[in-house]
């Protein structure tokens, strides 16, 4: 599958594959006849970057990411990074909530004042 075709099917802009694979996070893509070919492996690895990518992961986070996943060895470090992530997304979370409770406190006061101005 070519850079187009991969960038056609899976919607990822061609700027943010090229990206990849200086990053060289694309693991065996190759140059065929000028044109970069993905394989399914690729593609899965792709797939993955992308959903780090959605979820807030820096490109370096990703690079580390990715190249402690591949070697094989880090596995562990790598649940650490995606639970850290999930940590400080919850943390974000409560903090909108308490947010919005307290927009929440705010206009219900302005409406009572509004009531008993009448």
């Amino acid at each position: 599958m070519t850079i187009e075709e991969a960038s056609e099917t899976y919607c990822i802009p061609i700027k943010i594959l090229k990206e990849y694979e200086q990053m060289n996070l694309c693991g065996s893509v190759k140059k065929v006849m000028g044109k970069w070919q993905y394989g399914e492996q690729d593609l899965k690895r792709l797939s993955m970057i992308m959903t780090l990518h959605e979820t807030g992961f820096s490109n370096k986070d990703i690079d580390e990411y990715m190249r402690l996943l591949f070697s094989g060895e880090n596995e562990d470090n790598c649940l650490k990074m995606l639970s850290q992530k999930r940590k400080n997304t919850l943390d974000k979370i409560h903090f909108y909530e308490k947010q919005i409770s307290n927009l929440d406190y705010l206009r219900h006061e302005i409406r009572q004042d509004m009531k008993g101005e009448k």
